[in-house]
């Protein structure tokens, strides 16, 4: 729990009443909760233009984590797609507990062949990744794919998700990391820390950028001429906008232009958490996990995830330390 914005110091434990649900929702028991960036902005309040929403002080949700995977303990009056004893996984508003509320428009049956930890990986990241290239990219089987940030929560997803849907990828990443976005699939892999690829002279049809290191200006002289680059985040800018204002100011620079650039917002739903489920069950994509620790272990893990280390990092209230 937290119950003022800052570092990772302001989260502690503490015993609180057990959820209650509404009608439309399940109760969980949560046996894993992964963190995501979304969960890292809720801890610390920004960047600022998100607190009328979430609170001006401090947060008014005061438990974070929202991808989890449990079993369902208990369904409310008019759900019948679950009951208890279901193992599911989906998107709550206060993952790092002993149990959670969901509402069934935002859960989905776990993939069989996925731990707890695996299916928490997945929900927001990899929704993310699929919004990106599916809905709002529009990627075709056939067509160049450039990943800048292809090791990162959502890149990981995306660059298996752009190889699922037939795509020739290029991954971008640091040295350390190049290995596993190979692993993922891509067709190719660019270190940054030693290549332009801005200067590069090739062009993709589809650009994903979730780094936010290089300017629209640089990123259209790759892009085709009738290609969309899609900003998916991004922790560049001011702590009023942070990357939020890239991804909301592109769509204007696409203006008089053949060239699509488009901010993307995301929200994960209970239709996109199974066709997630399809393709890891169809092996066309699998989360990577960088370890798992107990709920006492919650600014380790942040610090972990701050890190950049390798996969998401996941808690669970069935470990002790």
């Amino acid at each position: 729990m937290q119950d003022r914005y800052g570092d990772s110091s302001v989260l502690h434990l503490d015993d609180v009443p057990m959820p209650t649900i509404g009608d439309d929702d399940v109760l969980i028991e949560v046996r894993a909760t992964s963190l995501n960036i979304g969960d890292i902005h809720l801890m610390t309040g920004l960047p600022l233009i998100m607190r009328p929403f979430v609170g001006f002080k401090g947060p008014r949700q005061r438990i974070r984590g929202m991808d989890v995977a449990g079993m369902v303990h208990s369904v409310g009056s008019r759900v019948t797609a679950f009951r208890p004893g279901d193992e599911v996984f989906g998107v709550v508003d206060a993952g790092l507990a002993e149990y959670a509320r969901a509402s069934v428009k935002k859960i989905a049956p776990k993939p069989a062949s996925l731990s707890f930890e695996q299916a928490s990986a997945i929900p927001t990241s990899a929704a993310t990744a699929l919004h990106a290239l599916r809905d709002t990219g529009h990627v075709q089987a056939g067509q160049k794919v450039l990943i800048i940030g292809a090791s990162g929560g959502v890149g990981i997803f995306a660059t298996q998700l752009a190889k699922a849907f037939g795509a020739h990828v290029t991954g971008v990443a640091n040295t350390a990391k190049l290995d596993l976005v190979r692993s993922l699939g891509a067709d190719e892999v660019i270190d940054y820390t030693t290549t332009d690829f801005t200067r590069s002279g090739l062009r993709y049809d589809l650009i994903i950028d979730m780094a936010s290191t290089h300017t629209f200006a640089d990123l259209r002289r790759i892009l085709a001429t009738e290609g969309t680059l899609v900003i998916v985040g991004g922790e560049a800018g001011g702590r009023f906008t942070g990357g939020v204002g890239r991804a909301m100011t592109a769509p204007l620079r696409s203006i008089g232009s053949k060239q699509k650039l488009k901010g993307l917002i995301s929200a994960t739903l209970a239709g996109d958490l199974m066709t997630l489920a399809e393709l890891v069950q169809a092996g066309s994509m699998m989360p990577v996990i960088d370890g798992a620790l107990p709920l006492s272990s919650a600014s380790e893990a942040v610090a972990r995830m701050r890190s950049r280390g390798v996969g998401k990092v996941v808690l669970t209230p069935w470990l002790v330390e």
